[in-house]
């Protein structure tokens, strides 16, 4: 049986996430009846990350299985016609090993957040940045941040529903620069605890403000306590980057 990989693309404001849920649509929903309008087979897709009501992707990896095998090509246009008008789109697809899995092969995954840093609110990325209606020091969160970075306990920054079995997580990088108006936060893990970025960047806000020290944000990482965290930074904001294998 052949199983395909996708690369996706999808603005996240419409749906209540990528998992299949009673109370809204969702993007894993969508591919799976693009898949059977297509094929008319019945498949689970499975993706790299469950991002949450309101996230974005730039490069979602995912994967199905198929009784009969199709050039990438042709399920990638297939798809895209089917997916239409919801907004959601497959840049890649293609055959790949059976052993394959998009989410326990994956070796890194990488998120990407927007703070728009301006008085007027945002007319073309509405609902698709973080908007802050006064300046943040890019640098001083940069420094700040790092001391995030390597492996620890990440219980303060970890949502009260996260299902991981521990909260210990290896942060491989974080790094915050500023882009114009925008104050953007990448981050790379092999994975992150649910709720992890958006809590990371909603604290590091904080230092940017001045409202916290590079060491309030270290001290609130070692309390390893929900109710040290800063607020959690809106969904809008974040965007899942790419997956590595």
């Amino acid at each position: 049986m052949p199983r395909y990989k996708l690369i996706l693309e999808y603005d996240g404001t419409g749906f209540v996430g990528w998992q299949r849920q009673e109370n809204g649509p969702s993007v894993q929903a969508a591919v799976e009846e693009a898949i059977f309008r297509f094929s008319s087979e019945i498949s689970t897709v499975t993706g790299a990350g469950r991002t949450d009501a309101g996230v974005h992707a730039m490069a979602q990896a995912a994967h199905f299985d198929l009784a009969k095998e199709f050039p990438g090509e042709k399920v990638r246009d297939a798809l895209n016609h089917f997916l239409r008008p919801s907004a959601v789109a497959v840049i890649h697809a293609a055959v790949v090993p059976g052993d394959f899995h998009a989410r326990f092969s994956a070796v890194k995954r990488r998120y990407f957040y927007r703070i728009l840093t301006r008085r007027a609110p945002p007319a073309l990325d509405r609902n698709r940045v973080w908007h802050v209606v006064h300046d943040l020091d890019a640098d001083v969160m940069h420094h700040a941040a790092q001391a995030l970075v390597g492996r620890h306990d990440f219980t303060t920054f970890r949502s009260s529903e996260c299902q991981a079995k521990t909260p210990l997580k290896t942060l491989d990088e974080i790094a915050v620069r500023r882009a114009g108006d925008e104050i953007h936060v990448e981050t790379a893990a092999r994975s992150f605890l649910h709720n992890q970025v958006r809590s990371m960047v909603g604290s590091l806000k904080l230092v940017g403000e001045g409202k916290w020290l590079a060491r309030d944000l270290k001290e609130a990482l070692d309390a390893k306590d929900r109710a040290a965290c800063g607020p959690v930074a809106p969904p809008e904001g974040l965007y899942l980057l790419g997956v590595d294998y």
